[in-house]
């Protein structure tokens, strides 16, 4: 799973006030819910795009600290995708994908890469420790 924070000074909440309505809105009927760190999130068993198996979303609690959201996107292999004929469909599965993460988060795909990388190279290297 992947856990996304907002922009500085927002709060998922604000960004997105019904997250059940939004997430069936981006990708098909919510069919459960899962457990993670301590939250429910949100399960898409059956998405409406073809290149997406299962979607787990939802906002998990830190405490005293801001929500985070929680994405993870189980895809169909593309050769599978694309030799059922729904290549076009990768094409939308993507921006799917992209335009929830930027109405939640307020981030667009470069912004959270570079985040994800600033939270690597803070992170320290377990693989030096030999």
């Amino acid at each position: 799973m992947r856990e996304y924070k907002m922009r500085r000074g927002e709060y998922l909440a604000d960004r997105i006030e019904d997250m059940e309505a939004t997430v069936e809105d981006y990708f098909g009927t919510i069919t459960g819910t899962e457990e993670y760190d301590g939250s429910d999130l949100f399960v898409v068993g059956d998405p409406d795009n073809p290149v997406f198996e299962r979607i787990v979303v939802g906002a998990v609690e830190y405490g005293g600290k801001k929500d985070k959201l929680v994405v993870e996107f189980e895809e169909r292999p593309a050769e599978e995708v694309i030799a059922e004929g729904n290549a076009d469909a990768a094409a939308d599965a993507v921006d799917a994908k992209n335009d929830f993460l930027l109405e939640a988060t307020g981030r667009d795909a470069k912004s959270r890469r570079d985040s994800m990388k600033r939270a690597v190279e803070d992170s320290p290297d377990e693989a030096d420790e030999v």
